[in-house]
């Protein structure tokens, strides 16, 4: 990620996930007792699901920002955080009993390699196990924002048929000004 996104780790960023994007994003989804976070960044997202769930694995590529998780996260022995790539996940089948990913998908280079992190989400969850995942729309701002950085937003019309294509069912995607959000089953 380029230097703008060091924002993410803002006080204020954390504040807009709390009180804005998570909850609009979740509604009432339950994720259960195990939950994975894909693509972690600089922690906003998980610092909020870490309040709330009994055991959360944080996958994130970046080393550096995987090293400075671990050291925020080092006296929380709910939150797990792992070196990974998320298109080729070291977990069994069926762990995780939800997962999610936030604000993070337009930084995978390709639709096929957006679509194959999703695969493995789906079979590394539990049946019945549900997907909650939010990004930005894309925008000539936001694209700017990632000068010299990976930028592929995902179309959210295009959504539903990709992530049912992929295996998951009861998937529901919704809108807003800012972003897009959608939940998604394993059956």
């Amino acid at each position: 990620m380029n230097e703008n996104h060091k924002q993410c780790g803002s006080d204020e960023w954390r504040a807009v996930v709390r009180d804005a994007i998570l909850p609009w994003a979740m509604g009432v989804v339950d994720l259960g007792d195990d939950v994975l976070e894909v693509g972690p960044g600089y922690g906003a997202t998980t610092d909020v699901l870490a309040e709330g769930l009994p055991s959360l694995t944080a996958v994130e590529i970046d080393e550096e920002l995987a090293a400075m998780l671990k050291a925020r996260f080092a006296g929380n022995a709910a939150v797990t955080i792992v070196i990974g790539d998320a298109t080729a996940l070291d977990f069994p089948d069926s762990q995780f009993s939800g997962a999610a990913c936030f604000t993070m998908l337009h930084h995978v280079a390709t639709q096929q390699l957006q679509d194959r992190l999703l695969s493995e989400v789906l079979r590394v969850l539990r049946p019945g196990g549900v997907l909650v995942a939010g990004d930005s729309l894309a925008s000539p701002e936001l694209a700017a924002h990632h000068e010299g950085d990976t930028y592929n937003p995902i179309d959210p019309d295009q959504l539903p048929d990709r992530l049912i294509s992929i295996g998951f069912r009861c998937v529901e995607v919704k809108t807003n000004d800012f972003g897009w959000a959608a939940t998604a089953n394993k059956t």
